[in-house]
């Protein structure tokens, strides 16, 4: 990966460009802080791709964990509170 500051980028963008296309990656700099990255957009494509599928991997052993754990039976909210709680929403909802 290649690094460097916006004033260089800028004077050499088709010469980065070329590199980019041929796979390599250009972090553009201002202030010697990262700004922007250059990459093909085939390899962005598949990075997000990775992401979405590791998320779904992830949503699936939290959703197998959540079956095999029991519930617990003892109410989490007293019965006054809820009843509150349903009738503020009912009321959110009429007021619509």
């Amino acid at each position: 990966m290649t690094r460097l500051p916006v004033s260089r980028a800028r004077a050499t963008l088709p010469e980065l460009l070329d590199r980019v296309e041929a796979g390599d990656e250009v972090t553009i700099t201002r202030h010697g802080r990262d700004v922007a990255v250059l990459v093909r957009p085939d390899a962005l494509v598949a990075r997000r791709a990775d992401r979405a599928l590791a998320d779904a991997d992830r949503l699936r052993s939290l959703l197998d964990e959540g079956r095999r754990t029991p519930l617990d039976r003892s109410p989490s909210i007293e019965a006054a509170s809820a009843e509150e709680l349903v009738a503020s929403i009912a009321a959110a909802r009429s007021a619509r």
